[in-house]
């Protein structure tokens, strides 16, 4: 059974149609590479696999368990969404760590919050907060941010800023982790670390959807690739099979845009 089944996902804005008639799946320990040109869709669609956005129509699985149905408005109820949310993790282009906490406190937050909520929270609230301490730092150490674990996000740098903001999304165990251009905003010579890492949770298994504008790495990392054009999944496929082979006269223009320069 895969991990996540999306089916028939439409979202538009306004009288602006988004993303029309969205069907994929993805195995468990799979990475699915998202490629294609600015607004055809990409990153509507992992909002809207993180509920940031709420589909219009078509339906959501994780683990088999349906998450979303258009049809059916029980599985849009605003207490149920922030349920479903932490079945993903979402690491965006800019970071969007808090600045007036350190990279340790970023990467702990969400989770001490979450155990705020728990019924015997007071009573082991010391016991809880330690284990949740040592896995913000086994994060940051996985991460090779040991040494800057106290350090706010504006001393350090972007590279280092992502690497946090990934540590953080992994802090709550997300059955898929999803990055959103995760090395848009980085200067060149920082790209290559926060690649890196993220090459390595890919050897780790780890489930994950990536949209990226690296071809290179896309095609390298990849179990599955998906062009993405004005709103439709256009082709799909195995990288060998997208890159090399592909089927659509526009994903033979689009990459050839990337080959070129």
């Amino acid at each position: 059974m895969p991990i996540l089944e999306v089916e028939h996902i439409c979202k538009s804005f306004e009288h602006t149609e988004v993303l029309k008639d969205i069907s994929f799946s993805l195995e468990k320990g799979q990475v699915v590479s998202i490629i294609g040109s600015s607004g055809s869709g990409k990153t509507t669609l992992l909002r809207c696999l993180n509920f940031l956005e709420r589909p219009d129509k078509g339906i959501l699985r994780v683990n088999g368990e349906v998450l979303f149905d258009g049809d059916d408005p029980l599985t849009m109820q605003e207490s149920e969404i922030r349920k479903k949310r932490l079945h993903f993790g979402l690491v965006f282009q800019s970071f969007n760590l808090f600045p007036q906490y350190t990279a340790m406190e970023n990467v702990m937050l969400a989770k001490e919050l979450l155990a705020k909520q728990q019924p015997d929270y007071k009573a082991k609230k010391k016991e809880i907060h330690e284990e949740i301490e040592e896995q913000a730092k086994s994060l940051l150490n996985q991460m090779g941010l040991s040494d800057r674990r106290n350090n706010y996000p504006h001393q350090l740098s972007g590279g280092q800023c992502q690497r946090v903001a990934i540590a953080r999304a992994l802090a709550l165990q997300p059955d898929i982790l999803c990055f959103d251009e995760p090395t848009s905003a980085l200067d060149p010579e920082l790209t290559g670390e926060v690649l890196r890492v993220i090459r390595e949770l890919a050897d780790q298994n780890t489930t994950m959807i990536i949209v990226t504008h690296e071809m290179a790495f896309a095609r390298d990392v990849a179990n599955q690739v998906i062009f993405m054009d004005d709103g439709y999944i256009l082709e799909q496929g195995d990288p060998q099979q997208v890159f090399e082979h592909p089927k659509e006269e526009r994903t033979r223009q689009f990459l050839s845009r990337f080959t070129q320069g």
